[in-house]
């Protein structure tokens, strides 16, 4: 029952457009220019808030709102001030059509005045109008600044005086969050008579339209405001899992933040490009910092690969590196030789059967074939430190020595053991680095790792691509890569940019335990046989190498030995 009488009361207040028509007729023309008044107040303040809403960029915004509380009061001049962190009031923006005045926002010109203290030596500035209207958080407004009092306008006067200017009569309008706290000052300066230009004072209807278009701007900064630091908190989270995956490891130190750089250097010169294959690509502002959020995250997933495999510095290493334990054992059997050819010679002594010079030939043979046995220990020792450190390549026949010398036996507690463990010659047995293919499984899931946290993140749309950027930076053209096997066509160019600004940095990188950096040169020819190879994408190659992308990382990242010549 009251439902229905709510529709009939809705009901009883409808017109019909005749009817509205022949009221608006009725209304005597003063009154009719005042609501037509109101109606483009109303409109306009509306179509502000909407703007004010939309604008992303920082300075237009601040700009926009000084310009439209100059537009509503029709006033010559006026300034934005923004809070400080340190409670002081930066001039953001300054405007006097006068005198042709625009500072700040985006004029390009730099505004040389100090910011405004609200405090000096702990007590409230509030001589200064602007600084007064932050503290107190109220509305100020001065017919005319010459006849104020309790306000300090030297400077006002000073400028007056030095520009032949009249300030005369000021608006100044705190600017609150949404939690009562103050974000900025507005102030306008010579409201103007609409129709003879004279200088006025700011009426009560003019204050409130302002204070109404302040109350809508402190929100629209607010919001912007809490963008930009939840982006910088979201940039910082990222960049502190990168430096947690650096530090966690001396040798891939800094991998995870020079990969960015070079990322984002390839990506800006495919974005510049006119012609060409990529002369159809243009990534908007917010696909180029998805590309960078995803470059930063890329290995996050090596939060999860053990230590003892990411730091693996050489063949023996797991906790510790077993080739001291090698090396101790070398001297076991020195020392072993060494005994056995002191008792020989002792036993050769004791003969009586034997002349002295016969004596003396049985111990120098036998010292020759200890010595050569020291030789030889010595020379293994020195080939198994080497094989320990893992070049480029081990050949077959260092394999075989390998084997050979852990065929031999030395006594240890008693017991008579093999030189080397079955896991020591598999491990000293790498063809290539320092990891064993089981110990390459581990790491090269580290990007399994990385697309599974990051698939579980609830991105907002403008980063919802960064998990199949960030994780497909090991894949090939070919579709021999990991961890999908995608080929040429299933990767974005974002991707194919990621896998060979990690493929760069990792043969530039001069922090590896297990290896030099390349030079340039050096680098470029194995990026050019991966590209022949299908590896990487030729025609992102074709970029780097003639934007000379790899000379502008080189010049602020690489020691100045590794900057060569690159021929083209």
């Amino acid at each position: 029952m009251s439902s229905n009488n709510g529709i009939d009361k809705r009901k009883q207040v409808l017109f019909s457009q005749a009817e509205i028509n022949e009221m608006l007729d009725s209304i005597p023309s003063n009154v009719r220019r005042y609501i037509d008044s109101l109606q483009s107040q109303i409109s306009n303040m509306s179509d502000i808030g909407l703007a004010l809403s939309k604008e992303r960029d920082m300075e237009k915004l601040l700009e926009m709102i000084l310009l439209e509380a100059k537009r509503i009061s029709n006033a010559d001049g006026g300034t934005l001030y923004m809070m400080t962190d340190d409670q002081r009031l930066r001039f953001s923006i300054m405007i006097t059509d006068s005198l042709d005045v625009h500072m700040g926002g985006t004029s390009g010109k730099d505004i040389p005045f100090y910011p405004v203290k609200l405090y000096d030596n702990g007590k409230p500035n509030e001589n200064m109008i602007a600084a007064n209207a932050a503290i107190n958080g109220k509305t100020i407004n001065i017919p005319d600044a010459y006849k104020a009092k309790g306000f300090d306008f030297s400077g006002t006067k000073a400028f007056d005086e030095k520009t032949g200017y009249r300030s005369k009569s000021f608006l100044t309008v705190p600017l609150k969050n949404h939690e009562n706290e103050i974000i900025g000052v507005l102030q306008l300066l010579n409201a103007q008579d609409i129709k003879s230009n004279k200088v006025i004072t700011f009426s009560e209807r003019i204050q409130k339209n302002v204070e109404a278009l302040s109350s809508q701007a402190a929100v629209a900064i607010t919001n912007q405001n809490l963008i930009k630091d939840l982006e910088i908190l979201f940039e910082s989270f990222i960049k502190l899992i990168a430096s947690a995956i650096d530090a966690k490891s001396p040798y891939t130190g800094g991998h995870c933040s020079r990969v960015p750089e070079i990322t984002m250097m390839l990506a800006e010169s495919v974005n510049g490009m006119d012609h060409g294959p990529f002369s159809n690509i243009n990534f908007s502002d917010k696909e180029m910092y998805e590309l960078k959020i995803a470059a930063w995250l890329h290995d996050c997933g090596k939060v999860a690969t053990p230590e003892y495999v990411v730091d693996k510095s050489t063949k023996l290493e797991t906790i510790y590196d077993r080739i001291h334990m090698v090396a101790t054992r070398f001297e076991v059997l020195k020392r072993d030789e060494e005994i056995k050819f002191l008792k020989k010679q002792l036993s050769i002594h004791k003969k009586d059967t034997l002349s002295e010079i016969d004596k003396k030939e049985a111990v120098k043979k036998a010292r020759i074939i200890y010595l050569k046995k020291i030789k030889q220990f010595d020379e293994d020792k020195t080939f198994i430190e080497e094989s320990n450190f893992g070049g480029e390549f081990m050949s077959q026949d260092r394999k075989d020595r390998v084997k050979k010398i852990s065929s031999y036996r030395y006594k240890n507690n008693g017991s008579i053991k093999s030189f080397l463990s079955d896991n020591e010659v598999y491990n000293l047995c790498i063809s290539r680095g320092t990891l064993t293919p089981e110990e390459r499984k581990v790491i090269n899931d580290h990007i399994v790792v990385t697309i599974e946290m990051l698939e579980q993140l609830p991105y907002p749309k403008h980063l919802r691509n960064v998990p199949e950027f960030a994780g497909g930076h090991h894949e090939k053209l070919d579709g021999t890569g990991y961890p999908k096997g995608l080929n040429h066509g299933e990767m974005s160019v974002q991707a194919k940019i990621m896998a060979i600004a990690d493929i760069f940095e990792a043969l530039t990188a001069r922090d590896r335990p297990y290896k030099k950096g390349k030079t340039l040169s050096q680098a470029m020819r194995i990026l050019g046989f991966m590209k022949n190879d299908a590896h990487i994408d030729a025609e992102l190659f074709d970029v780097f190498v003639k934007e000379k992308i790899y000379l502008k990382y080189a010049e602020g990242f690489l020691d100045p030995e590794q900057i060569d010549e690159v021929k083209d």
